[in-house]
């Protein structure tokens, strides 16, 4: 039997890789349906910025597979992030943080994951938020609420998400700068917690622009204040925090995108590509206009940069307004 020389053994080799090098070079590709992770229930802030992209992914066809929402709610986003901690390594499973993904295992103890055991992604937008109250309401300015806050304490109620979330920090915030005192009533889901104001079971809410918007211009709610550094402009009248005379951080809410531990490198790639395209789309670029976000499209180095310097920020914010902070 002649036996193939060295020479020929490493031509063919060569030749072989040259033939398999544009597919390696491809890297990762969703080949099945893609889980978009969210912490909130149906209605809630990333539930529904969630359910936006994933509108835009399938009319701009950005990508060769379905990508769904998968709601796991409980814990301000520890019951999201343990979920995560289980697909590690997994590439066709990525999620939506926000600020709760930070403060949460700060204010506890007991988590057993942090932003520091995920894979950054992306950071997406930047979210000011406004006060509202029922139209009805007898407040006309945060003030008025304020004061109504200090001769019933405790009597007043805010609707919210959970502890830890931008709204119940600015209670904190608001509490601990004026001396008045309110109840928190937890919701799971945006929906429920607006059917509270409008229903009448509490008096106030801190909301994010996107969910208000059409009770706003229905009529059903009136703002009193916004938590932006400058007026919006569907609000030019509504004075911001700073300007009714709340000298407390404008609290804004960072949403992006973290995959699991281990997540390949070019998976990371993948992705970060990913999103850099759909944020260049025209249907991305009016969804963050019609709903009031600013284009906080970070990736790469930018994104460590925030990444490293945001949990100081947040302990900050949190330790000024009165919170334990653990880690």
């Amino acid at each position: 039997m002649i036996r193939p020389s060295r020479l020929f053994v490493a031509v063919l080799l060569v030749a072989a890789g040259s033939a398999a090098g544009p597919a390696a070079a491809q890297g990762f590709k969703p080949s099945r349906p893609v889980e978009l992770v969210v912490h909130t229930g149906p209605g809630g802030g990333n539930d529904v910025l969630a359910r936006a992209m994933t509108a835009i992914v399938e009319k701009e066809n950005l990508l060769p597979v379905r990508m769904q929402v998968v709601n796991k709610t409980g814990g301000g986003g520890l019951s999201a992030m343990a979920y995560l901690v289980e697909k590690k390594g997994e590439t066709h499973t990525i999620a939506l943080f926000a600020n709760t993904w930070f403060t949460v295992p700060a204010m506890r103890a007991e988590a057993k994951v942090t932003m520091g055991d995920l894979s950054p992604i992306a950071r997406l937008v930047v979210e000011p938020a406004v006060v509202a109250v029922k139209n009805d309401a007898s407040y006309r300015s945060l003030n008025d609420f304020i004061e109504a806050a200090r001769m019933s304490p405790g009597q007043l109620k805010q609707s919210g998400g959970s502890i830890g979330s931008r709204d119940w920090v600015m209670r904190q915030l608001l509490m601990k700068h004026t001396g008045a005192n309110w109840a928190f009533i937890s919701f799971p889901g945006g929906g429920e917690r607006i059917a509270a104001l409008l229903g009448g079971h509490v008096n106030m809410m801190v909301i994010e622009p996107q969910e208000a918007g059409e009770h706003i211009r229905a009529g059903n709610m009136r703002v009193l204040a916004q938590i932006s550094d400058r007026r919006l402009p569907p609000f030019p009248d509504v004075p911001t925090l700073k300007e009714a005379g709340f000298d407390i951080p404008a609290y804004a809410v960072v949403r992006g995108v973290v995959g699991p531990p281990g997540l390949p490198s070019d998976a990371v790639a993948y992705w970060e590509d990913f999103f850099a395209r759909m944020a260049q789309t025209p249907s991305w670029k009016k969804y963050l206009a019609d709903n009031l976000f600013e284009d906080g499209f970070q990736k790469g180095a930018e994104l460590a940069k925030f990444m490293a310097e945001f949990p100081g920020q947040i302990r900050g914010i949190l330790t000024d307004a009165g919170v334990k902070v653990v880690r």
